[in-house]
C-alpha cells in the first residue's frame, strides 16, 4: 500500500464550508442512503430466499439484522483504521467489501453462506464507508454543518425510495441471484465516493519542524478520553436508550395495517408517505439547526424532535383506521427526519472535530447493542399481548425517556459548555492560527519578493486538499 497520509484532521485549518466541500457531501449522501436503505432494500428477496432454500421468515430476517448489527457494532472498528489509514484509503476497501459480499451472495447454496456474505462482508464493507463519510464532512463544513447534516441525511429516504422498488424490478426479471450479482455492482459506487474524500492540506509554514511529525505519531487510534466528558457519556446514553424504540413502528407499521384488515399494497403505501415526508424534512431541519440563534441550543432542538417523536407512537397507538396510520406517518416522517438530521451533528459539536473519529466509533457500538434488542423485544411483546397498541406505547416512551436524559442531563450537569476548543492541541492550534493571521507586516522579516509571493499564494488559508500520489487515485 506503500506509505499512507493519514488525513487526520491537520492543524490550522479552516473548514473550507464550499468548494470541494460540495463533492464529499454529495458522496456522503450517497454512502448514507446505501448504508440505511440497502439492509432494507435486501428484505424483497425474502420471499424468493424462503421458497429457494425451504426456510421460515426469521430466517431470512437475519439478513438485514446482521447488515444493521455489522454498520453500528464495528463502530471501534473503523476508527481504529481511519485514525491508522485515513478516510480515503478505508472507504476504497469498504466499497470493495461492500461489492465483493453481495457478488459472493449471489453464488451461494445456503442461507448461512448468505449470512456471511451478504450480511458479514457487506456490512462490513457499509460501515467502512459510512463512518469515514460523516468524518471528512465534518472537516470540509463547519458554519453550514448543520445543513450538510441535514442534505446528507436525506440520502436515507431517497435511497430507500429508490431501491425498493429497484429490488422488486429486479427480482422479477433476474431473479434474487441476478439481483443480487447486479446490486453488488451497483455498491462498487462506494469506491468512487471514497474517491471524493479528499484530504485537506494544512498551511505551508516557512519552518518545517519535526513537531507535526512527532504529534501524528502519538495519536491515537481509538481515544477513550472522549468518556471524561460528561456531554459526551450523557449523549450516548440518551442515544442508546433511543435506539431501542426508534427503528420500531416503521418495522410494525405495515403489519399494523394489515391487520386492521388493509390490502397489502395499502398497507405498502404508508412507508411510502413517511419516506416522502422524511426526505424534505431532514435538509430543513439542517437549515433551521444552523440558524445563529439555534445552532448553539442544537442539543435542546434534538431532545424536542426525540420528544416528538417519542409523542407521535404514542398517539399513532390509539389509530384504528387507515387515515389514522396515514396521519401517524406525515407526523412520524417529519420527526424522524429532524432526529435523523441532528444526531451526529450534535454529537459533533459535543466532541469537536479533533475527537469525533473516536467519538462516533464508540456510540455506534452502543447503539448497536440497543438495535440489536428493540425490534426483536417489540416483537416478543406483540406475540405475547397480539396488540400493536403496547408496541407503539413502548417505543414512544423508550423514545421520550431518551429525550429527557438529554436534555436534563445537558441542563443540570453540563450547563454552560464553554465555547473553547475541546483539546489543549486545538486550542494551541487555534492561538497559532490567530496570531498568523493578525500579525501585520512590520513584525515579519521577510524579503518584499516573498511577501508578494505569499500573498498572492496563501489568501486567508483555507483548508486546501491533498494531491499527492499516495492518496490518490
Amino acid at each position: 500500500m506503500g506509505a499512507v497520509v493519514a488525513d487526520d484532521g491537520p492543524s490550522g485549518v479552516k473548514a473550507p464550508d464550499g468548494g470541494w466541500g460540495w463533492a464529499v457531501l454529495f458522496g456522503c449522501f450517497i454512502i448514507t442512503g446505501f448504508s440505511y436503505a440497502f439492509p432494507k432494500a435486501v428484505s424483497v428477496f425474502f420471499k424468493e430466499l424462503i421458497r429457494e432454500f425451504g426456510i421460515g421468515y426469521s430466517d431470512t430476517a437475519w439478513i438485514s439484522s446482521i447488515l444493521l448489527a455489522m454498520l453500528y457494532g464495528t463502530g471501534p472498528l473503523c476508527s481504529v483504521c481511519v485514525n491508522r489509514f485515513g478516510c480515503r484509503p478505508v472507504m476504497l476497501v469498504g466499497g470493495l467489501f461492500a461489492s465483493l459480499g453481495m457478488v459472493i451472495a449471489s453464488f451461494c447454496t445456503s442461507i448461512v453462506q448468505i449470512y456471511l456474505t451478504a450480511g458479514v462482508i457487506t456490512g462490513l464493507g457499509l460501515a467502512l464507508n459510512f463512518q469515514p463519510s460523516l468524518i471528512m464532512l465534518n472537516r470540509y463544513f463547519d458554519k453550514r454543518r448543520p445543513l450538510a447534516n441535514g442534505l446528507s441525511a436525506a440520502g436515507s429516504p431517497v435511497f430507500l425510495c429508490a431501491l425498493s422498488p429497484l429490488g422488486q424490478i429486479l427480482q422479477h426479471e433476474y431473479g434474487w441471484r441476478g439481483g443480487f450479482l447486479i446490486l453488488g455492482g451497483m455498491l462498487l459506487n462506494c469506491c468512487v465516493c471514497g474517491a471524493l474524500m479528499r484530504p485537506l492540506e494544512p498551511p505551508k509554514k516557512p519552518e518545517a519542524t519535526k513537531e507535526p511529525a512527532e504529534k501524528k505519531a502519538k495519536k491515537k487510534l481509538l481515544d477513550f478520553s472522549v468518556f471524561k466528558d460528561g456531554g459526551f457519556v450523557i449523549y450516548t446514553l440518551a442515544a442508546s436508550i433511543m435506539v431501542l424504540g426508534l427503528f420500531v413502528p416503521p418495522v410494525f407499521v405495515v403489519s399494523y395495517a394489515k391487520d386492521l384488515g388493509y390490502q397489502d399494497t395499502k398497507a405498502a403505501f404508508l412507508l411510502t408517505i413517511l419516506g416522502f415526508i422524511d426526505i424534505f424534512a431532514r435538509p430543513i431541519c439542517g437549515m433551521v439547526a444552523g440558524l445563529k440563534w439555534v445552532r448553539p441550543r442544537c442539543v435542546y432542538l434534538f431532545s424536542f424532535a426525540m420528544i416528538f417523536n417519542g409523542f407521535t407512537d404514542l398517539m399513532g397507538s390509539m389509530s384504528v383506521d387507515y387515515a389514522g396510520l396515514v396521519v401517524f406517518c406525515i407526523f412520524f416522517g417529519i420527526s424522524y427526519g429532524m432526529v435523523g438530521a441532528l444526531q451526529f451533528e450534535v454529537l459533533m459539536a459535543i466532541v469537536g472535530t479533533q475527537k469525533f473519529s473516536s467519538a462516533i466509533g464508540l456510540v455506534l457500538l452502543a447503539e448497536a447493542m440497543a438495535v440489536l434488542i428493540g425490534p426483536p423485544s417489540a416483537g416478543k411483546l406483540l406475540d405475547a399481548t397480539g396488540r400493536y397498541m403496547f408496541v407503539f406505547i413502548i417505543a414512544g416512551i423508550e423514545v421520550t425517556t431518551s429525550a429527557l436524559v438529554l436534555a436534563l442531563g445537558n441542563f443540570f450537569c453540563i450547563k454552560k459548555k464553554s465555547e473553547e476548543p475541546h483539546t489543549k492541541e486545538e486550542a494551541a492550534e487555534r492561538e497559532e492560527l490567530n496570531k498568523s493571521e493578525d500579525k501585520a507586516p512590520e513584525d515579519a522579516k521577510v524579503d518584499s519578493i516573498e511577501v508578494e509571493q505569499f500573498l498572492k499564494d496563501e489568501p486567508e488559508k483555507n483548508g486546501e486538499v491533498v494531491t499527492n500520489p499516495e492518496t490518490c487515485v
